[in-house]
């Protein structure tokens, strides 16, 4: 089974998602949600974690976590972990009642935050669950537009630091953003690898993280290799000689993970001289210089 991507390190900002299992609900009635929010608190507190947004729909849920502590992994094993076993406990069940690992996409926060934050409390209108996100209540909307105190696992100061320091005024000018987000284009069109929501250059600065996980198959080699160059970065200078070229060649498949039939078909090469180039004694010996 394939799993995802884990990049964590201190200060990490994340969008998650949980869904439940075969798609069934994973709440029943607004004491699931208390409960759920109630254990969100729990593990707040526990982990440092810092959570800007939250909303809980039906058969999954959504959060904006930011981790001091680069610890997302032991914290969501706790959370669902936890809330498994209450919501399990408290309707005479037993199994799974979330749908296998949660996904989490690495965020760029000082270019992306509030973005994220918005399309979170807009799941609902999107959904077509409700017209406007105020008449959601299991979404952090309404305590961070002032219409209602925060619950405990949520902090909604940084959020409106962005929008004024009166408090007043943060919260019309945060109200007319999240409005100003209906109905526009998906935040997710320039996902990179899957997990990684930011600028060019983002995933490249981030590379030395993933470094030890390039030989964890079951991970999807387009995130094993996140924010590795492109064939034609790698390649950009074409006056090459014919030894520098095929040098490059084995580090696209040894450092970056390239197929041969990807080089084949960038270079204009057929798939068997990749392949021969890669396998002359000549080459091995220029791999390990």
């Amino acid at each position: 089974m394939a799993r995802p991507l884990r990049i964590e390190y201190d200060g990490a900002l994340y969008h998650v998602t949980s869904r439940g299992n075969d798609r069934k609900a994973i709440f029943k009635d607004d004491s699931d949600r208390e409960l759920f929010l109630n254990t969100l608190a729990h593990v707040t507190e526990r982990f440092h974690w810092i959570c800007y947004a939250y909303c809980l729909m039906n058969n999954h849920y959504h959060l904006v976590i930011e981790t001091p502590d680069g610890n997302l992994s032991k914290g969501m094993r706790q959370l669902n972990g936890v809330y498994t076993q209450a919501f399990n406990q408290r309707h005479g069940r037993v199994g799974h009642v979330f749908q296998g690992r949660f996904k989490g996409i690495l965020v760029q926060k000082d270019t992306h935050f509030l973005e994220v934050c918005r399309y979170v409390v807009l799941n609902p209108v999107r959904a077509k669950t409700v017209r406007h996100p105020r008449q959601w209540k299991w979404s952090s909307y309404s305590a961070t537009a002032g219409i209602v105190q925060p619950h405990g696992c949520l902090t909604v100061d940084e959020i409106l630091s962005h929008f004024g320091q009166r408090k007043a005024i943060a919260h019309e000018k945060y109200r007319g953003f999240v409005q100003d987000g209906i109905g526009s284009p998906s935040i997710w069109d320039h996902l990179a690898a899957q997990s990684l929501l930011g600028v060019e250059g983002f995933a490249e600065g981030l590379r030395h993280l993933v470094t030890e996980k390039q030989q964890i198959r079951e991970i999807p080699k387009g995130q094993r290799f996140v924010g590795r160059p492109s064939l034609e970065k790698l390649f950009s200078q074409r006056n090459r000689s014919k030894k520098s070229r095929d040098r490059l060649i084995a580090r696209a498949v040894t450092d970056y993970g390239y197929s041969q039939m990807d080089l084949a078909s960038f270079l204009g090469l057929h798939y068997s001289t990749i392949s021969r180039i890669l396998t002359t004694p000549q080459q091995r010996a220029n791999i390990k210089t």
